[in-house]
């Protein structure tokens, strides 16, 4: 077994999620989620077969996101993993569709930050073990801090 890591390749102000599921029709059903959880959600996904023809499936609303998608997902090549990047959409808004969708089995992550997926791989495929989301933790937060974070999310409109 070799150990690798794969630096999720997209712009700064993309988010993603990264899961596993476990049936082809996982990208018409992950597809159908979002753009019920969001209208107009702007979308690419991509989800990595793993018995059969072993393709990367695709979908999406925005042509650039199902090209996105689909690099990342062939660069990870591991069993039924699926990435979904969006566009002026945080993952909270679509998180809990896509975990409601009855083939997903894990998420990874939900993130806009730099991701590196740890991946192990051997003579029959790649597996994801686990993934390094952003950076170390730098200290503790004071109480400026907790007043940033609240306005934060009070202009984001997830407060009130």
């Amino acid at each position: 077994m070799e150990l690798k890591t794969i630096q999720i390749e997209k712009p700064d102000d993309l988010n993603f999620i990264l899961g596993q599921a476990h049936f082809i029709k996982t990208v018409e059903d992950l597809h159908e989620a979002l753009v019920s959880a969001v209208p107009g959600i702007k979308f690419g996904l991509a989800f990595c077969e793993s018995s059969g023809l072993c393709l990367v499936r695709a979908s999406g609303t925005d042509t650039a996101l199902i090209e996105l998608a689909k690099k990342n997902a062939y660069a990870l090549s591991a069993g039924h993993a699926f990435i979904i990047f969006l566009r002026d959409v945080f993952p909270i808004n679509v998180l809990n569709a896509v975990k409601s969708v009855q083939e997903v089995c894990a998420i990874y992550c939900a993130s806009a930050n730099p991701v590196e997926v740890i991946l192990a791989e051997t003579e029959q495929g790649r597996g994801i073990l686990g993934v390094v989301d952003g950076f170390r933790s730098k200290g503790i937060e004071t109480e400026k801090d907790v007043a940033a974070r609240k306005e934060l999310l009070r202009r984001f409109g997830y407060k009130a």
